[in-house]
């Protein structure tokens, strides 16, 4: 895709707020002391950070760490055992701007509705319930997919899309809600080379727009060239910073335990892992 193009359509798509919860000032995203627990068991346990507009952050931890468990709440879809979630200095339910794309796994792939109609869905919280899109809204949508390079499977089943093609259509709803915070919950597993480099280059113009956005992934190594911050999250959070701060061996082995290899190189700690990344744990 052409990088300036990009741009200039991404633009396009942001339009003014108008009665939004956005306190003026506020921290784009800011957790305090946020626990969920089921029964007995901690999937998360006070937890706090804060992130401002324009952030790319990479959720890290062993599966089962609570970092599905974190996007949930964040989103409003779970509701803390403790704690609080505030977007913009309001409830997460009091906004439309926060786009949550789950696990690949987590989506019934054969309901029947095409790329064009699933994106439209990213629409609702603006139109409503109860209307029909406009004109104006099918516009938006088109153009939307146009950013993401779907046009030309506007009318394709989202059940036949490949993996890449299932995460780039998730970002065009996201574009077509108009989200400010955008919480991604494994895009890139499953994708090869080609198809997570689309990705990070549409992510690449997100930020320009300061757009927030926080990435659950498993592999680190990635995580530490392409994220601006990393959090390391293992129920608690282990730590939250830059790559150098938080790849130390001790917060890595207090996270993974003996599922990591680490290897010391001249550029620091290389991890190697023998963790089964897949789909189903938090």
């Amino acid at each position: 895709m052409d990088g300036m193009r990009l741009v200039d359509r991404l633009k396009g798509l942001r339009t003014p707020r108008f009665g939004e919860a956005h306190r003026e000032g506020a921290s784009t995203l800011e957790v305090s002391g946020l626990s969920v627990r089921y029964g007995a068991r901690y999937a998360l346990q006070d937890v706090s950070f804060d992130l401002g507009k324009g952030e790319r952050v990479a959720v890290v931890g062993p599966n089962g760490a609570g970092k599905s468990t974190l996007f949930r709440v964040i989103a409003g879809v779970e509701q803390p055992s403790s704690g609080a979630v505030k977007v913009y200095g309001n409830q997460p339910g009091q906004h439309v701007c926060i786009a949550y794309l789950p696990q690949r796994s987590q989506v019934d792939w054969h309901f029947p509705v095409n790329v064009t109609e699933a994106v439209m869905m990213g629409r609702v919280g603006r139109i409503g319930y109860l209307h029909n899109p406009s004109t104006e809204d099918w516009r938006h949508v088109r153009q939307c997919l146009a950013v993401v390079g779907m046009s030309n499977l506007a009318d394709r089943q989202i059940g036949e899309l490949s993996g890449g093609q299932q995460q780039r259509m998730f970002i065009a709803r996201a574009l077509a809600q108009e989200a400010d915070l955008m919480l991604m919950d494994e895009p890139l597993t499953g994708l090869d080379t080609p198809a997570q480099e689309e990705i990070f280059s549409i992510l690449d113009e997100l930020r320009q727009q300061q757009v927030t956005v926080l990435v659950a992934t498993h592999d680190l190594n990635q995580a530490a060239e392409r994220f601006d911050k990393i959090m390391l999250l293992n129920t608690r959070l282990l730590g939250f910073g830059s790559a150098e701060e938080i790849y130390t061996r001790d917060r890595l082995l207090q996270a993974y335990g003996g599922h990591l290899r680490l290897v010391e190189t001249e550029d620091g700690v290389l991890v190697l892992s023998d963790i089964c990344c897949d789909e189903d744990g938090n």
